[in-house]
């Protein structure tokens, strides 16, 4: 992956952020913001137009399902990739992921290898 893929994450949990910025750093990419909760994930997507958005499922403010679904709403963030991550990982869980959006969708609890090979796959079809 290239450093300059830029790569925004949004968890509730300052744990989960950090082992997710670990991660993108492990893969190669660059954060370039880390927030709490889905209202600054939304604003920090618009001023930051990152190619990845890796998102909490469950945040306050406003759901990864609803940041989501208003990234591709959104013909400035429509293109960006988008990464669920989510303690629910029953299928409709996994459906409702992608129905809202998102490219792929990891349940927790996940392993760094993990997250890391998503990221990368994630990021792997950028154009230059």
């Amino acid at each position: 992956m290239d450093a300059a893929v830029r790569v925004l994450v949004a968890d509730d949990e300052e744990d989960i952020r950090l082992l997710v910025c670990l991660a993108v750093g492990k893969a190669g990419g660059t954060v370039v913001a880390a927030v709490a909760d889905g209202a600054q994930a939304l604003a920090a997507a618009r001023a930051e137009r990152p190619h990845l958005v890796v998102l909490d499922v469950s945040m306050p403010e406003a759901t990864g399902l609803e940041v989501c679904a208003a990234l591709r709403a959104d013909p400035a963030t429509a293109g960006c990739r988008v990464l669920l991550l989510s303690a629910g990982a029953s299928p409709d869980d996994v459906a409702r992921g992608l129905a809202a959006g998102a490219d792929a969708y990891l349940p927790k609890p996940f392993t760094i290898a993990g997250l890391v090979a998503e990221v990368r796959e994630l990021t792997a079809t950028l154009p230059a």
